[in-house]
């Protein structure tokens, strides 16, 4: 399983920017946004080997409803906490569906805005995520799976598209990068890492209070 260092650098990070932010954030309109949005959770195409080597194996993407709350220290600066329902992954061991498993990625970002009044706002972020796996599970009645729960780091890059002149509706476009490795058990015994690192494409509109 990953260590808490990540986490807590992240953290600590989190934690600066906002108290940076507290001190400056205005009371000129709601902090607070509410999206609600679709992903596609991809992993990457190589997710390791287990077993010492005897198994290549791979996990496939999966697309779900996603909710975020934004709360803005500044005009520049908001703290996003992404959630969603769970989502369900097959497992593949050399090419063949050999299991699945269900996870839940919430994450906690610092973004950047570039142009928070403008019609068209980019922005980035860093933070950090856990994953919560469960219902793990072989196919044909094989051996108790079990992964690990997960540590990681996470970016984001995303746009916002105004839909109203005043900001309240925004039309959002993102990619995120989530660093989720997990330890595998198969009956018990520990037969490796697999290192899923997906990336999540979403889309998503966003309502400002």
């Amino acid at each position: 399983m990953k260590t808490m260092k990540p986490m807590g650098i992240a953290l600590a990070a989190l934690a600066a920017v906002a108290a940076l932010g507290s001190a400056t954030a205005t009371a000129a309109e709601s902090p607070l946004m509410f999206r609600v949005g679709v992903h596609n959770v991809d992993p990457k195409s190589d997710n390791g080997t287990i077993a010492g080597g005897a198994y290549d194996v791979t996990v496939d993407s999966q697309v779900g409803p996603t909710i975020n709350i934004d709360y803005y220290l500044t005009p520049n600066l908001a703290i996003d906490v992404l959630g969603a329902l769970p989502f369900k992954h097959d497992i593949n061991l050399n090419g063949a569906k050999a299991g699945s498993t269900k996870h839940l990625p919430p994450t906690v970002s610092v973004q950047y805005h570039f142009m928070p009044t403008a019609a068209i706002d980019p922005y980035v972020a860093i933070g950090v995520n856990y994953t919560m796996f469960w219902e793990d599970k072989l196919d044909n009645n094989g051996p108790a799976l079990e992964l690990d729960n997960s540590w990681g780091l996470a970016g984001q890059v995303g746009v916002d598209f105004a839909l109203s002149t005043d900001r309240k509706w925004v039309l959002g476009v993102d990619v995120r990068y989530i660093d989720i490795d997990t330890d595998v058990k198969v009956g018990g015994a520990d037969v490796g890492t697999v290192q899923i690192d997906p990336l999540a494409y979403g889309v998503n509109v966003g309502y400002r209070y």
